[in-house]
């Protein structure tokens, strides 16, 4: 009888090891993880707000049997409003740099008030333009229409680049019966506020 109880007893003390801590650990339950959401921090696409910039390029004119073309800098602001597909705005921008000699009439700037629209691609924006500009030369002023493209990239939420292309016609310069044509091409940076 003694060896019962006493076999009992170790059997019972081998039992509790096995639980309160033998050798070989007890299986744990498997953690699952949640899968963590990000607020997404990239840009989007809204070109609502007013901008302004500097602008580098060539300007191209000719007037009759004479042409030129020279560099060009100057600065530009405007406002757009994203209508969610369609971007509609307008801008002001002044122009000046090398004077271009068209048979002795030197242009020194030009001013132009335009109107934009464009297609809202996200971070890039392409855009026409349409507006009136001021051509300044040495014997007067001018003002004649101008059009054009241009595209723009957010490389910021506040930083943009792009390239603009504009055609301009003057017709009877000054009432000198000369027709003047100008193309510009410019490079241009903004600051979008």
């Amino acid at each position: 009888m003694k060896n019962v109880l006493l076999g009992a007893a170790l059997l019972g003390v081998g039992a509790t090891a096995t639980f309160a801590g033998s050798a070989d650990p007890a299986p744990s339950e498997p953690v699952i993880m949640q899968p963590v959401s990000v607020a997404p921090t990239g840009m989007d696409g809204d070109w609502t707000g007013a901008y302004g910039g500097l602008s580098f390029g060539n300007l191209s004119a000719d007037a009759g049997n004479f042409d030129d073309s020279e560099g060009i800098y100057g600065v530009y602001g405007g406002y757009d409003y994203d209508f969610g597909s369609f971007v509609l705005g307008g801008e002001l921008d002044y122009q000046t740099g090398e004077d271009i000699n068209l048979g002795g009439i030197e242009v020194d700037d030009i001013f132009r008030a335009k109107l934009r629209g464009g297609y809202d691609l996200g971070r890039t924006l392409v855009y026409g333009t349409v507006g009136a500009a001021q051509l300044g030369t040495n014997i007067g002023d001018d003002t004649g229409i101008v059009g054009g493209v241009g595209i723009e990239y957010k490389v910021t939420e506040q930083f943009t680049v792009g390239g603009e292309y504009l055609a301009h016609q003057f017709n009877d310069f000054d009432d000198t019966g000369v027709d003047v044509y100008a193309d510009t091409v410019s490079l241009r940076g903004s600051f979008r506020f």
